[in-house]
């Protein structure tokens, strides 16, 4: 259970289980805003879920990006290698949607070895 405290300047903060504080990020203080003053759309398992997936977010950005900035390929470049549309890596990139399941693993195969995974997914046309 997500415990939070709202703060005599206005931020909401998570009470971490050693007692610490982490402040929320802007849309995470939104939904606390709605806990806190009233039922948040969608319920409280909704919410919870919310809260979780804006906490992912910015850490799966951050390994998105890693993985193609070591690559030394631009986001075009590297849409075109694993075969998604550029807005997915943007997307991936800006935090606003997360690699998940096989995306993710293929990203931890190019951190791995790019130009083996690169060299398999070359090769891996589909048949016309």
């Amino acid at each position: 259970m997500m415990r939070l405290r709202l703060k005599a300047d206005g931020r909401i903060v998570e009470i971490l289980p050693d007692g610490s504080e982490q402040a929320l990020p802007s849309p995470l203080a939104e939904i606390a805003q709605q806990m806190r003053y009233g039922r948040p759309a969608g319920g409280w398992v909704a919410a919870a879920r919310a809260a979780r997936a804006a906490r992912g977010t910015a850490a799966d950005a951050a390994y998105a990006r890693g993985v193609r900035a070591r690559t030394k390929l631009t986001q075009a470049q590297f849409a075109a290698r694993i075969g998604v549309p550029i807005e997915t890596v943007r997307n991936w990139e800006q935090g606003k949607r997360s690699p998940r399941g096989p995306a993710r693993a293929l990203l931890k195969v190019i951190e791995a070895v790019p130009d083996v995974a690169f060299a398999v997914l070359s090769t891996n046309k589909p048949p016309q």
